[in-house]
């Protein structure tokens, strides 16, 4: 007798914890940033307004950071950005699904699905925002527990090495959950845990290729950043169409459905 004859709903599928992933090959990078430079050159106008729209946010933190120096007020700024971020670059990974699809990318299509997957990236801003308030203390602890003194280059060294050390895990925390979560809920019915997981199980998997794509993301931040923040308007949409390049072809994401 089928579930249909029993009036009983069909059983949901099981699906593995985290989302399959490939061995990437050492070029993958470089393969990412090609075609995100590619997406970036076919849609030229909306990847420039989101660029201006990345701008104009990062020089308002920091302006408003530099003329006010007040730490509370810097983190109620950083918060507000950290919240906006995550659907910013949703927009921009809806314009390198919707190329990919055959479609013509539209500022209404991300605008549809950046509020489709608000709450998932709700979630995703909440874990980066406890993490950098984390990454705050941990910073005031190795400033109060190792004080730099004066004319005393051993105790400059111990702090950096100190300090470096500290950072470093959360920034490798941040990077591996974030390296492939962001594309993956603005293509796929999937919730922030289980997208979370299946990014820094791919990224420990791929350990030697994803420290390059880390430096190459760094690199070219830093002169987005060098360039008087100007060259954020290019470089800031690049990377987001390349990290989409980049869960495509890292993660197997088939077993959750497409979001329409």
């Amino acid at each position: 007798m089928t579930p249909e004859q029993t009036n009983e709903p069909s059983p949901e599928p099981v699906r593995p914890f985290a989302v399959p992933c490939v061995e990437l090959g050492r070029c993958a990078p470089l393969r990412w940033l090609r075609l995100g430079w590619a997406d970036f050159r076919r849609a030229p106008g909306l990847s420039l307004l989101f660029g201006a729209v990345i701008l104009v946010v990062s020089v308002a933190v920091s302006a408003l950071a530099w003329a006010l120096g007040r730490f509370a007020l810097l983190a109620a700024l950083l918060s507000g950005f950290v919240f906006v971020a995550p659907l910013i670059a949703v927009g921009l990974y809806c314009v390198s699904r919707a190329l990919e699809a055959g479609r013509t990318p539209s500022l209404r299509e991300s605008f549809v699905l950046a509020r489709r997957v608000a709450g998932q990236a709700g979630v995703f801003a909440l874990v980066q925002l406890v993490v950098l308030m984390l990454w705050s203390r941990a910073g005031m602890m190795v400033n109060a527990f190792v004080p730099i003194e004066d004319g005393e280059l051993a105790t400059l060294i111990e702090f950096l090495l100190i300090g470096s050390a500290a950072g470093s895990v959360f920034a490798i925390f941040t990077f591996a959950t974030a390296a492939f979560s962001l594309p993956m809920i603005a293509d796929r019915d999937v919730d922030m845990v289980t997208a979370g997981v299946s990014s820094a199980n791919a990224v420990l998997r791929n350990k030697a290729v994803m420290v390059q794509w880390a430096l190459l993301i760094a690199l070219l931040t830093a002169v987005g950043f060098l360039t008087a923040y100007l060259g954020l308007v290019v470089v800031m949409p690049w990377l987001a169409y390349s990290a989409w390049h980049a869960y495509r072809e890292t993660l197997d994401a088939s077993d959750w459905p497409r979001l329409d």
